[in-house]
């Protein structure tokens, strides 16, 4: 196990810089573009055009790894990011800012995978769970560590967008410089979205709207605390805590949903979400502590969602397609948060920036009765017979790729069933 984790110290230490350099410049575009007097319509685009370049990364990146390896392609990835957050910095414009970030998500999705598969190849069955429990932990610990540099710095100057660039660069050095061998070809997963609602109605709508949700808030949460009279160190401070509310809350949601049927939590969760999501819409809580009190409780809540949501798919897959189940999910993921900021930029531009949370706890609604309704019309699989409950990030820049599932201690070392190769032809179960 020591040997196996110091295998990938390096690797991980290239991580941590990467998703620092995603976590500021993620929460620094939509504050300095609120500070140029940007609509929120056209910071939503911030977000929805991140979002769908991420998707098509996760789509596309594989070939190109395919075709020009790992190592330069991810010299290659990481270079356009930095280079972007340089740029971004000197041309502030709102078009090229959307047209950029569609290309910054492009190439997130292709380093990101590049380093999951290689932690991938480095890991064991044995070490497989620890080693993404940590790379989980890393990309949560860089996100908040660069969304808290916010208040170091005039965000009216071109220097954060400066630190971004050079956090990227960092994150470069550890695999450009490893003398390790490549890992093997990424695998591209396509999305099958009738063969994903076979295989759990609730986890395919559910995952779908917690998507629209998560990147609603995770694209205009600064906004939405601007509008709020909040300083720029009260909302990094809001949606720093935000995110480890739902780091400390995914361990007590997921035990409770391996114990009792995960619909009923996923309902409650989401229920939670929404009643706090209302009350900040309904109240507009003039005390800073209140309303980041109010935003934390439901980032505690609607953060669990996503994992509990997967590992309810998962208690119908059979082993051998976990990931198969879990990496169409992730993109169906990636779809809703396209849709969360294109939906809640005109709705906050029309109502107030308060309006965020109307969106969100719509989609929590419709989790929660829908979560309801299914749990009447099909039986809950016996809790010994569940898959083990993972806990995964999800947030605007900490989305996993599909190749982070095999990293996932999910039927590590289990034969496939007899008559069927890893690579299952089931017909209900089809992702490439």
């Amino acid at each position: 196990m020591k040997r196996n984790l110091l295998s990938v110290a390096a690797l991980l230490f290239g991580t941590l810089f990467l998703f620092m350099g995603n976590g500021l410049q993620g929460i620094l575009l939509p504050v300095r573009g609120n500070l140029e007097g940007y609509g929120t319509t056209t910071l939503g685009l911030l977000g929805t055009s991140w979002a769908g370049g991420f998707v098509i990364g996760c789509l596309v990146a594989p070939k190109i790894v395919r075709r020009v390896g790992h190592v330069r392609a991810f010299s290659g990835f990481i270079s356009i990011i930095a280079i972007i957050a340089l740029v971004s910095g000197i041309i502030i414009d709102p078009i090229w800012w959307v047209v950029l970030r569609a290309v910054t998500g492009f190439s997130t999705a292709g380093t990101s995978m590049i380093i999951e598969s290689w932690l991938n190849e480095r890991a064991s069955n044995e070490s497989r769970g620890a080693i993404f429990s940590l790379y989980i932990g890393i990309t949560l610990i860089g996100v908040v560590g660069g969304q808290m540099m916010i208040p170091l710095e005039d965000v009216r100057t071109p220097v954060l967008f400066m630190i971004c660039g050079i956090f990227y660069c960092i994150a470069m050095l550890p695999t450009t410089l490893s003398t390790a061998a490549s890992p093997q070809p990424l695998k591209a997963v396509r999305l099958d979205l009738p063969a994903l609602y076979r295989n759990s109605p609730v986890s395919c709508l559910g995952i779908l709207l917690v998507g629209i949700a998560n990147g609603a808030y995770g694209t205009l949460g600064a906004v939405f605390g601007a509008g709020a009279g909040l300083s720029d160190t009260s909302i990094a401070v809001m949606m720093s805590a935000t995110i480890f509310a739902g780091a400390v809350m995914q361990l007590p949601a997921g035990r409770l949903s391996d114990r009792i049927d995960r619909r009923y939590v996923l309902a409650a969760m989401s229920g939670i979400a929404a009643l706090a999501g209302l009350l900040i819409f309904l109240l507009h809580p003039t005390s800073p502590a209140l309303l980041i009190g109010l935003v934390v409780l439901y980032g505690a809540v609607a953060n669990t969602l996503y994992p509990i949501a997967v590992a309810h798919a998962n208690d119908f897959a059979a082993s051998e397609d976990f990931v198969k189940v879990s990496g169409g999910l992730l993109l169906l993921y990636g779809i809703g948060t396209v849709i969360g900021p294109t939906l809640s930029g005109p709705v906050m531009s029309a109502i107030t920036p308060h309006a965020l949370f109307l969106v969100t706890a719509i989609a929590h609604v419709l989790i929660t009765v829908y979560a309801i309704i299914r749990s009447r019309i099909r039986a809950a699989v016996p809790a010994s017979d569940r898959d083990a409950y993972t806990t995964i990030p999800t947030g605007t820049s900490a989305i996993l790729t599909p190749q982070s599932m095999s990293l996932a201690d999910r039927g590590a070392g289990k034969p496939p069933e007899a008559g069927k190769s890893p690579e299952s032809d089931d017909p209900a179960v089809k992702f490439g």
